[in-house]
């Protein structure tokens, strides 16, 4: 999966089933039953929790690393804000499904392989969101 602006882009490589999540998310497809990141919200909402972001915060060796930001609220309206470490890919899923922003700390962005030229090459041979490339 491809992360980015206009100024630069990068890979975060993601296993199928997220990949296939993501996509139908991105798509607004609807899904026979829930998945297991409906659960994950739908637990998020039960608890009176919220995902306020992601943030890819570090990667070692091609490896990256996320926390999300959640806000919850109890019962006498304290908020709380919460970080959990997660996979970048869960993560996404999840951002992609609540509306949520990805955000990629500085360090990240600065040290991550510019892939512009891939993706425009993808794009150009008509290579749509959510397909796998041949």
């Amino acid at each position: 999966m491809f992360l980015g602006n206009s100024e630069k882009n990068f890979v975060i490589y993601v296993d199928q089933t997220v990949g296939a999540a993501i996509s139908m998310f991105m798509q607004g497809i609807p899904k026979e039953r829930p998945q297991t990141h409906d659960l994950m919200a739908t637990l998020l909402a039960a608890f009176g929790a919220k995902l306020l972001r992601v943030v890819i915060n570090d990667f070692h060796e091609r490896v990256y690393f996320a926390r999300m930001i959640l806000e919850a609220s109890n019962e006498v309206m304290e908020r709380k804000l919460i970080e959990i470490d997660a996979r970048p890919s869960d993560s996404i899923a999840l951002a992609v499904q609540q509306g949520a922003p990805i955000l990629v700390s500085r360090h990240v962005w600065d040290d991550v392989e510019d892939m512009s030229e891939l993706l425009d090459k993808m794009e150009e041979q008509g290579f749509q969101s959510g397909e796998e490339p041949d």
